[in-house]
């Protein structure tokens, strides 16, 4: 599964994250910290550039939060799919010498328990970067904790974070570097669904362009939801079927823990040439599906999952002209692994190099308004035996949005289509801001397709959605 519908367009998110043990402990640092920011005026140190860091330590000490509340209720029967709270305190420290520490923590409150029912076993997260699950229905998370480390040579950024590559709205071609958490399949807001991950990574300017380099050694992967959820995945390319007179054993993931030798790297150079915006990518990486090995003896059928290498190259490109910008992707994944329904096969699955593109086109001619298409293309180079998707398989996506009230009434509408399958997804929305801090939004999420397709094995789950965010 590499799907996520993004809520905004050209820009990159703020890095976010994830925790237990340690991580509950740094988490509890964050709150500390939080509530024990001096209120009154004190004179900073001096921050050895010969001046001082802030005036007083309010101005090196910043704290903010947001308080949200959203509903989900099913279209059909009005049953609801979530009743959810959560509240995110984010805490940043300017400290000597330009360097900056961010700390940003959450606290998670469903009362519905529909999207992961009971308590989830996290067995596809790093130790380090798992939840604290409170109950069934409460856990608090570390979604950030990093420090800004420029120097001479390079800008550092170290510790659990996001790294967010390519441009393409709605399905992923290059920003793979983070897994993702599916508890809403692709209907959760694209920056909580993130799962950050601990990262040292590193900004290098070379001439007009800008080289990036990661080191990622958190073994931590896709947060699919477990069998009873309301979005665990049911098509056959995403899970075997069961063979009548079958027995069918499912193992726990065989998930990679060596810090070292399991750990991720990449790297990225980004500039301009002639008026393009270009990228060059590389990532050297675990898939962050396993892959689902079947081994049959007797009547008895053993899913193990497991995870496996892959080398991703691609690039990016983007330009304006006039009231248009054209953009694109394109990526090479070598020795993927996809399911397949030959008897025949040892394991069930078949390998194949996999191409990834996307072409975009933004339309900005309207005051106040984007219009926005993509055509997705997705491409396995070796024909396998019994592949239960298509060899090659194309999507196109289509988003309007217009403002209106000064931009405070916002409304917008996103539509998903398989070219191959027919199935889909539409997601009208409306969101009113009451002023900088306050907004509310309805909207809904309509899945349609047969149960087989990507977005067709939803079309039990159409709902609708009421929020109100407060920051402060």
């Amino acid at each position: 599964m590499t799907m996520q519908l993004r809520q905004t367009a050209r820009t990159q998110m703020k890095p976010r994250s994830r925790s237990t043990l340690l991580g509950t402990a740094a988490w509890g640092f964050t709150a500390i910290l939080s509530l024990s920011a001096p209120s009154g005026p004190a004179m900073a140190e001096d921050d050895g550039l010969g001046g001082y860091l802030a005036d007083t330590i309010e101005d090196a000490v910043t704290f903010t939060a947001t308080l949200q509340h959203e509903s989900a209720l099913d279209i059909d029967d009005g049953n609801g799919q979530k009743v959810e709270t959560t509240f995110q305190p984010e805490l940043e420290i300017e400290l000597p010498e330009g360097f900056n520490l961010t700390a940003i923590g959450r606290v998670r409150w469903d009362t519905r328990d529909r999207l992961e029912p009971g308590s989830p076993t996290q067995d596809t997260t790093a130790t380090i970067s798992r939840r604290w699950l409170a109950n069934d229905d409460l856990d608090f998370e570390l979604r950030e904790l990093y420090l800004d480390a420029p120097t001479d040579f390079a800008h550092f950024r170290i510790g659990k974070q996001q790294t967010v590559w390519g441009q393409s709205d709605g399905l992923k071609v290059l920003d793979v570097v983070n897994p993702q958490d599916f508890r809403e399949f692709i209907l959760d807001d694209f920056e909580d669904s993130r799962i950050p991950l601990w990262t040292i990574a590193a900004e290098v300017p070379i001439d007009d362009f800008t080289a990036e380099f990661l080191w990622i050694p958190d073994q931590t992967y896709n947060d699919l939801p477990e069998a009873g959820a309301l979005y665990a995945l049911t098509a056959p390319r995403f899970v075997p079927e069961a063979v009548p007179g079958f027995t069918v054993v499912q193992r726990e993931p065989d998930r990679p823990d060596d810090v070292i030798a399991d750990s991720d790297a990449g790297a990225r150079l980004l500039g301009m040439l002639d008026g393009w915006d270009l990228s060059l990518n590389y990532l050297y990486h675990y898939d962050d599906n396993p892959v689902l090995r079947r081994q049959v003896q007797g009547s008895v059928v053993t899913i193990t999952p497991e995870y496996e290498r892959t080398h991703l190259l691609g690039g990016t490109f983007s330009n304006s002209f006039g009231d248009f910008v054209v953009r694109g992707e394109l990526g090479y994944s070598f020795d993927r692994f996809f399911l397949t329904e030959d008897l025949s096969d040892s394991d069930g699955v078949g390998e194949s190099d996999n191409v990834s593109s996307v072409i975009g086109l933004d339309w900005y001619g309207l005051d106040d308004t984007l219009v926005s298409a993509q055509v997705f293309g997705d491409y396995l180079t070796d024909d396998i035996d019994g592949l239960l998707r298509d060899r090659f398989e194309s999507t196109t996506s289509l988003l309007v949005r217009r403002s209106f009230l000064d931009e405070d009434l916002e409304a917008e509408v996103i539509w998903l289509q398989s070219l191959n399958s027919g199935d889909g997804l539409v997601r009208p929305k409306i969101t009113y801001r009451l002023d900088d801090n306050f907004k509310i939004w309805a909207g809904a999420d309509i899945f349609f397709g047969t149960s087989d397709g990507v977005f067709g094995q939803f079309d039990d789950n159409d709902r609708v959605l009421f929020g109100v965010q407060f920051s402060f």
